[in-house]
Formats: structure tokens, sequence, C-alpha cells
């Protein structure tokens, strides 16, 4: 279990997961009433769809990672765990999370086909497009509209918002963990934004990805107490909160200097997302 946990980077699970309890809270605040069902439903749907994901990213990447000084000890190229048996891991958890939306609701189960194929289908995206980060940035911003649906909401503005900053968010960060990889890209023919345009000016894009993602959040803010008058100074504390930590882990990466990378990676984006999202739900719930 230790091993399959370590594979799957369980305690990344941090970066969406609050955002995905943000648009539960939206769709509870929309339908009126707290339903745990759904509640540990929406668990259970981010625990398997990011298991499914990370899981065949490892698999599909496992050549990639053993020839990769900084990944040859994961645990598919270090033998650890068999390709089969990480693949098998990827189906069971693919099954878990369509039959998990089969008990919420239509929508969302005629939707995880798609969700799935969007959060696997990132890991062959460096093969061919330094868009990559963009496609990780798109599976992690299913997160808060998808759990918006779950409660029986629909495609409506402020969810969308949420979705669109944790998208900007994710592929801003993800830019700035690919740096470490610039020089092995290149020599692998892989695709990546610093192995296209350089460390400096993937940190400036970085940087203006988490410009419009704090522009973003601001305006879902402002809508939020324009809906809905129960939104206080807790919101406008968690806002702040996040974007300080945004602007903070741009302080700790430089371009000849990558010794903060998981630092910035880590440990600030998943205190920024667990401050504000339990912010967020305080200020609703209490």
């Amino acid at each position: 279990m230790r091993n399959y946990l370590s594979l799957i980077k369980f305690s990344h699970t941090v970066f969406a997961l609050p955002f995905a309890m943000v648009g539960l809270t939206l769709g509870v605040l929309k339908a009126g009433a707290f339903d745990w069902k759904i509640f540990f439903l929406v668990l259970l749907c981010m625990v398997f769809a990011r298991s499914a994901a990370m899981a065949f990213n490892r698999y599909l990447d496992r050549d990639i990672d053993g020839k990769n000084p900084r990944t040859a000890t994961r645990e598919i190229p270090a033998g650890v765990i068999s390709p089969q048996r990480a693949l098998l891991f990827v189906i069971i958890n693919c099954l878990l999370f369509i039959t998990a939306t089969w008990f919420i609701n239509a929508t969302c189960f005629y939707l995880s086909p798609i969700a799935l194929l969007v959060v696997l289908g990132y890991s062959y995206t460096k093969r061919f497009t330094f868009l990559c980060h963009f496609v990780l940035g798109l599976g992690l911003s299913l997160a808060p509209i998808g759990a918006y649906l779950a409660m029986g909401g629909g495609f409506d503005k402020i969810p969308l918002l949420f979705s669109g900053l944790v998208f900007l968010w994710v592929s801003g960060f993800d830019i700035i963990y690919a740096l470490q990889d610039e020089e092995f890209d290149k020599s692998n023919a892989l695709y990546s934004v610093p192995a296209t345009i350089g460390k400096s000016s993937a940190l400036r894009l970085s940087m203006l990805l988490h410009f419009i993602c704090i522009v973003l959040l601001v305006w879902a803010t402002i809508s939020l107490q324009d809906q809905f008058g129960e939104f206080g100074w807790l919101l406008w504390v968690a806002t702040a909160i996040f974007s300080a930590l945004l602007a903070y882990q741009h302080s700790l990466v430089k371009p000849n200097d990558l010794s903060r990378v998981n630092l910035a990676f880590f440990t600030t984006n998943g205190v920024a997302s667990v401050i504000f999202g339990s912010l967020f739900i305080l200020d609703v719930f209490f």
C-alpha cells in the first residue's frame, strides 16, 4: 500500500481537493442543502481519478523516468512495482471512478469518460507539444466544476471562474516544476515550456499565468459577494493569502537557482490551496 501511495504521490491530492470542496460548497449554496452521500462520492471521484492519472503517467513514462537521474528511483523504473501491476491499478481506478459517478447523477456519469480522457491524455502530451502543462491544468480544473455538477448545479459563472483560476494556477506552477528537466527534455526530444523558450522566459510566462489567476480569483470573490450575502471578511483573507503565496513562490525560484523548486512547487502551493479552501468553507458555514 505504501508503494502504491508513493507511486501516485497521494499527498499531492491536496492541490486540487480543496477546490473540489469549494465547488461542492457552491453547489450546496445553490441547492440549499448538504448531501453527505454526494460529499463522500465526490471525495472518492477525486481519489480515483487522480490515482488513475498519476499511475498512468508513471506507467507511460517508465522508460523516460529510468533515464532521468531525478526520476530513476521512482517505483516502476526501480522495479518496486511492475508495469503490469501499475496498469492494472490504473484500470481499476478508472472503473471505480466511473462507478462512483453513476451513483452521483446522470450528468457526471455521462461526462466521466471525457474527464478520464483529459487526465489520462495529459501523459502523452509531452511527446508532441510544449502545451502539456496546460493540459495538466485543464485536468485539475475539472475539480471545482465537477463537484458543483455533482450537487446538481450547471455550468454557472462562479464555478467556471474557479475552474479557470485552477487551470492557470496549475499550468503556471507545473512550468516552474519543469525547469528542473529543461536539459533532459531537450536531449530526449520531449516538449515543455522551459525546453522550448528557456528558463527565464518560462518563469515570466508562469508569472503572467499566476497574475491572471489572481485577477480571476478577485473576480470570483466579488461575484460571490454580489450573489450570496453570507460571504464576509474571511473570503477576502483567503483571497489575499492565496495571492500572496503565489507571489511568494516566484521569489523562491530563479533561472540560475533551482534549489528551492520543491519548496515552491509542493509546500507553497499545497499550503495555499488548503488555506483558501478551509477559509472559504468556514466563511460559508460559520
